[in-house]
């Protein structure tokens, strides 16, 4: 099948309004282009973008609520905060990337996209000492016992975390538990389900 997005999608069975296909795929020639002079993406054709990166991403907007003030972790190449802006133009996202010179790629790309979203360079716990969200979202930055590590002292300025993960969840939640991260916190399975291509 020819790889394009509304083929990739197709497969997937997702539709989308045309403003949101159209807005993506210019997102993904954007990423693509500069993924030539920076690591940003391994997923560099649309078969496989939809596959992971947008089935993901629809997963996580679909969990959030109207309104929400939402912060993507170790953005990268704006996996999933842009594709959530995109898809909920109703969200307040916030891109959150340590690497100075990929929170730029991010802002050049959303203001090619003229999303509004807000682009922060910085490592997210230090970001928070200033910033308050609803949500954090983060997907493939760590094990959970990292991630609750880096959150901890900030669990004030945090509404909730979404964490994408596959099989091993399970492993990490009792990782987490034996480490005591999970004290005072409730941890909760929101979404199962399959990652096309995988078992």
């Amino acid at each position: 099948m020819e790889d394009s997005l509304i083929a990739a999608l197709q497969a997937q069975r997702i539709s989308l309004p045309e403003r949101q296909a159209e807005q993506i795929q210019r997102y993904c020639r954007l990423l693509w282009d500069w993924n030539t002079r920076l690591n940003l993406t391994r997923h560099t054709d649309f078969k496989t973008f939809v596959a992971r990166d947008v089935v993901d991403s629809m997963q996580l907007a679909d969990c959030l609520q109207p309104k929400e003030n939402v912060m993507d972790v170790g953005s990268g190449g704006g996996v999933p905060g842009v594709l959530i802006s995109v898809l909920r133009p109703d969200l307040q996202v916030t891109l959150c990337e340590s690497v100075k010179k990929k929170a730029a790629v991010l802002s050049d790309i959303t203001g090619q996209l003229q999303l509004p979203c807000t682009v922060v360079a910085a490592r997210a716990e230090d970001a928070l000492a200033d910033l308050q969200f609803d949500t954090l979202v983060a997907r493939a930055v760590g094990p959970m016992a990292k991630i609750l590590r880096w959150f901890q002292p900030r669990w004030e300025s945090i509404g909730r975390i979404l964490l994408v993960k596959g099989p091993r969840w399970l492993e990490e939640r009792l990782e987490a538990r034996h480490l005591g991260l999970l004290k005072a916190l409730e941890l909760r399975r929101l979404r199962s389900y399959p990652m096309p291509g995988t078992d």
